[in-house]
């Protein structure tokens, strides 16, 4: 996962208003709204005509398509204070429900649309149709998804939550746009395991990404540092397992500690409104439950877990600082039994259609407690392994098995390639391409997050004046010229490619300002290499991206979002005298 580390609990005291980026905020009678979009759409073709949204504007929903329309109400309605009243079924060919009112929003279902299931087709021409606003998706998803395309096109206003000046009628241009997405999964890592980011953050990152049109939200929510899920039958998990006494303050090289206490969790009734409101915005939620690495959590709360012959294992606490942990789970059958009863409780609480993919880690796992430990020795004879990379892959099989009995797919990070790849198993290739071309070339699907590219926790720039520089610089451009399918992968390989992920580990994010601040605007550039059909990436017009970017600028203002200013670091995004870990140079093209 991340090699690099460090971060505590500190809040500024204070924090200034922003300072606007240099362009002025479109109005809600700027036409030209359709030339900023992020990300860019398939094509636009322009009409004559501008329309606008009004007061008097009704939304109309045809089969399929009602769910939507609180939603609708809920960002749209509530940023430009128009009611949307319901209009009735918006399933005629005229675009409404033929009464010849034509200032209606219509939503509805266009089967035959070509892209995919999330593949729309908005249209605010009057003269293709009797509707301010036709949106047409092949199915709730691709509407959804045409939904925040008509949000950007009201102006950055539109991404507030009150209307700043009521009773306006609010501009659209008269376009037509049809769009689709390149890659299926499209998704966000959130680390909450080494800095814990209450419910309604996580909401708000729903959001976030749900605006950005990705798809897929990695929930990573085990880890030595915090259990953050509760688990019924195993409650010392959370009640020892989600605190730790103290944090390491920036790398885990710095001699600085932030000493309170840090922690939380999420009931299982969060959980369920967490993966609620995800299926709401079409977004699929992969929890991850690490194992057997990164577990010195869970061994903390139950003892037994560990290698009991190697060390003692009662005297651990939940881990305060950073970096690969020694301290891996016991390779015996009362690990395993007691991890399937964690996963029975988390296939319980995310269900198959959000959640089909469950995310197993299988990183960094050091060997060196089972060289030493009689019960593993003793399992590699009795399975006939050739070692301990071995063993691990054995666990990694049992729960791959497992997990596709009940209906699921196992996915970790590549280290699971080590020892034998489950043959149901995906991966996450985080070290570079080299794992996702080889498992891609065995014919297993892979989802595309190497980190010396799409790992935002990488510093922004190379000034000292960055909060905690780690790893690589990885400015918006080389974010933005990231290319997640490897030339070298021929078409049938290519097509395992499922599609591709930035990750966010929050050693050193300690808060959600900390969080925005490393997410964006790093984000947006992502979500358009995801989503958009783009050149190969030294073709990419990335001046032009910078010219959406102005007006994506004010979007986030409006939505808080902490985002990295163009120009560097505001002076309380700042971390002075924090130790960092930064790499020098290129990263390496592996």
């Amino acid at each position: 996962m991340d090699p690099h580390a460090g971060s505590p609990t500190h809040t500024p005291a204070q924090v200034p208003t922003r300072t606007p980026a240099s362009t002025p905020t479109p109005t809600p009678t700027d036409v030209n709204t359709h030339s900023h979009l992020i990300p860019a759409p398939r094509t636009t073709r322009h009409g004559a005509t501008p329309t606008r949204l009004t007061p008097r504007t009704t939304l109309h929903t045809a089969p399929g398509t009602e769910a939507l329309a609180p939603l609708l109400r809920g960002t749209i309605g509530a940023a430009t204070g128009l009611a949307l009243a319901e209009g009735g079924g918006g399933d005629q060919g005229d675009g409404g429900d033929g009464d010849g009112d034509a200032d209606r929003v219509v939503l509805r279902l266009e089967p035959g649309l070509p892209g995919g299931p999330e593949a729309y087709r908005l249209s605010t021409d009057r003269t293709l149709h009797n509707a301010a606003a036709l949106i047409e998706g092949a199915t709730p998803a691709g509407v959804f998804r045409g939904i925040q395309t008509l949000r950007q096109l009201l102006g950055p206003e539109a991404f507030r939550r009150a209307p700043i000046a009521a009773g306006q009628d609010w501009a659209l241009p008269g376009v037509t746009i049809e769009d689709s997405p390149r890659f299926g999964w499209r998704g966000l890592m959130l680390d909450v395991a080494r800095h814990f980011m209450p419910k309604d953050g996580v909401l708000r990152y729903l959001d976030l990404i749900a605006a950005h049109k990705l798809n897929v939200f990695h929930f990573h929510l085990t880890d030595d540092q915090g259990w953050r899920i509760e688990i019924k039958r195993y409650p010392r998990l959370t009640e020892v397992g989600s605190w730790r006494s103290r944090t390491k303050w920036g790398h885990r090289a710095s001699p600085l500690w932030d000493e309170k206490p840090h922690g939380g969790y999420y009931t299982q009734d969060d959980i369920r409104e967490i993966v609620a409101y995800a299926a709401e915005r079409h977004i699929r939620v992969v929890p991850e439950i690490d194992l057997p690495g990164h577990s010195q959590a869970a061994i903390a709360a139950y003892p037994e877990l560990g290698n009991t012959d190697v060390i003692d294992t009662a005297s651990l606490s939940v881990w305060d600082t950073w970096g690969v942990n020694p301290n891996v789970l016991a390779p015996t059958d009362n690990t395993l039994r007691f991890y399937e009863g964690v996963l029975e409780e988390v296939l319980d609480l995310f269900p198959e259609d959000v959640s089909p993919f469950i995310h197993i880690g299988g990183d960094e796992c050091p060997k060196e407690q089972w060289q030493k430990s009689d019960i593993a020795q003793d399992r590699i004879r009795e399975l006939g392994l050739a070692g301990e990379n071995e063993l691990q892959s054995w666990i990694i099989r049992h729960f791959d098995t497992w997990l596709s009995a009940r209906g699921r797919r196992l996915i970790g990070w590549d280290e699971i390639l080590e020892g034998g790849l489950a043959p149901g198993a995906a991966v996450s290739s985080w070290r570079g391409y080299g794992a996702g071309i080889a498992a891609a070339e065995a014919g297993h699907d892979v989802v595309m997050c190497p980190e010396q590219y799409v790992y935002l926790d990488h510093r922004q720039a190379a000034g000292a004046e960055e909060p905690v520089p780690i790893g690589f610089v990885r400015t918006l451009e080389d974010v933005y010229r990231f290319e997640p399918v490897p030339p070298q992968l021929g078409p049938e390989a290519a097509a395992h490619v499922l599609g591709t992920q930035a990750n966010a580990w929050t050693e050193v994010m300690e808060n959600q300002s900390r969080v925005d601040y490393q997410v964006f605007p790093r984000l947006a550039a992502f979500a358009e290499v995801a989503w958009s059909a783009l050149p190969a990436p030294a073709e990419r017009d990335f001046a032009d991206f910078e010219r959406r970017m102005a007006a994506h600028y004010r979007r986030l203002d409006a939505l808080g979002v902490d985002y990295r200013p163009p120009a560097g670091p505001l002076p309380w995004q700042q971390r002075p005298g924090v130790v960092g870990r930064p790499i020098e140079g290129a990263p390496p093209n592996r």
